[in-house]
């Protein structure tokens, strides 16, 4: 696997990579687009001029000294002629050389009468519609005495960029490009980090089995000795501590197979009808032996007289087990518990809160992430995998319900949604 140190630099590297490309790409279409503008205007002024000289050679005038054209805007073009133009002949001389030279933007022009301020003539020309006349206002007014007509092109960037085929399709290639590499690096970053979280859940169950193991073989041969007989209650001591410790690895050993089982087959809610108290009693009896090592002070409070609920009896069962094995292990001292429910005609709450440690906002967006565990300096001082509030949370959800969470260096307290069927 690659090292954190490796990955940073092929990381850096391939950033730099992407946006060098990039920004030569950015250059060279700008470049490419400015060319072609620039390439536009010389036809479009060629044309004109053209057309001109064709309006004047028409009315028998001389042909100008002076260029008439000016371009007042980049799309906006004006020609002094001074004389009385015809406007379905300028139109067809301003389509002849337009097409002469590869120009097939649409266009609108207009003819002016300086003296009365008024826009007599103009028309909007499509290569591919029919014409459709325009009002006067749609052109710009050239604020000069002459006779003019103007020449104004709506759609000029959207024909130079249809002009850029090769490389718009090349930046189009690019983006691609970095979509696939932001993709690869989130999938490689994914990988790494569910690598280290398989590691460290392989770390964390080795020393969960080993413990317990240990005490096991530990005892066994403490029972082997002959003299074991004459002390029952050494005896009893032993066969105390194997049975035990045999109850924590169960515990272990059904969590683990217990997702293991959701991810494959989801959840299969089997509904009844039963009490949160008498739900909640069963799961005291069998943390009996944990409540008592730790010398819990459990608060049930039952805040409705009505606390029949419709959920799954071993799912929502689990849920409580997980709460209050959380809320112990993370409770340094004595650990005080206080497990409430409330239900009224929408919806039923149940509330765990302890006085344990408490979860920083750093962590507490990730507490539901599988075998997400909350840093608390060494590793192991916190026996587990990681894997009760991701179950909580999955289980949660399947009844409907939500969850809420609220922490501080006082302790944390849970909050269980479930909406009534």
């Amino acid at each position: 696997m690659l090292s954190s140190k490796t990955l940073r630099l092929i990381i850096v590297l391939a950033i730099i990579t992407i946006s060098g490309i990039s920004i030569i790409q950015v250059y060279w279409v700008q470049r490419a687009f400015n060319l072609e503008n620039d390439q536009f205007n010389r036809d479009v002024n060629q044309a004109l001029f053209n057309v001109t000289s064709s309006i004047f050679t028409i009315n028998d005038n001389t042909q100008p000294n002076v260029n008439p054209i000016e371009q007042l805007s980049s799309n906006y073009y004006v020609v002094t002629v001074n004389q009385d133009i015809d406007a379905p002949m300028l139109e067809y001389l301003l389509k002849t050389e337009f097409e002469k030279r590869n120009i097939t933007a649409d266009f609108e022009y207009g003819i002016y009468d300086c003296t009365s301020q008024k826009m007599l003539y103009g028309n909007y020309v499509s290569f591919d519609a029919a014409h459709q006349t325009l009002p006067a206002s749609t052109l710009p007014v050239w604020d000069k005495d002459a006779y003019y007509f103007g020449v104004y092109f709506p759609s000029k960037e959207r024909v130079l960029i249809n002009r850029l085929g090769i490389w718009v399709f090349s930046s189009v290639v690019l983006l691609l490009v970095v979509a696939f590499f932001s993709y690869a690096l989130f999938i490689i970053l994914k990988q790494k980090r569910l690598s280290e979280v398989q590691k460290d859940f392989i770390n964390n169950m080795t020393h969960e089995f080993k413990t317990p193991i240990s005490t096991i073989s530990i005892s066994s041969e403490a029972l082997k000795s002959p003299s074991i007989v004459q002390s029952p209650e050494r005896l009893l001591n032993y066969a105390s501590i194997i049975q035990m410790e045999s109850n924590r690895l169960k515990n272990q050993v059904d969590r683990v197979l217990q997702m293991a089982s959701l991810t494959k087959n989801g959840f299969h809610l089997k509904r009844g009808n039963w009490h949160f108290n008498t739900l909640m009693t069963q799961v005291q009896e069998s943390m009996q032996p944990q409540l008592e090592e730790r010398n819990v002070v459990l608060d049930v409070q039952l805040r409705s007289e009505d606390d029949s609920i419709e959920v799954d009896k071993l799912h929502f069962s689990n849920i409580l087990f997980n709460l209050l094995d959380n809320a112990i292990k993370y409770s340094k001292q004595q650990p005080v518990i206080t497990l409430t429910f409330e239900k009224n005609s929408t919806h039923f709450e149940v509330g765990v809160q302890d006085q344990g440690i408490g979860i920083s906002e750093t962590h507490k967006k990730h507490i539901f992430e599988k075998f997400y565990r909350v840093p608390t300096g060494n590793k192991h001082d916190v026996k587990g995998f990681g894997l009760g509030l991701h179950y909580v949370h999955l289980a949660t959800k399947a009844h409907g319900g939500k969850i809420q969470v609220d922490s501080n260096s006082s302790g944390t307290s849970f909050k269980l949604i479930f909406p009534l069927r």
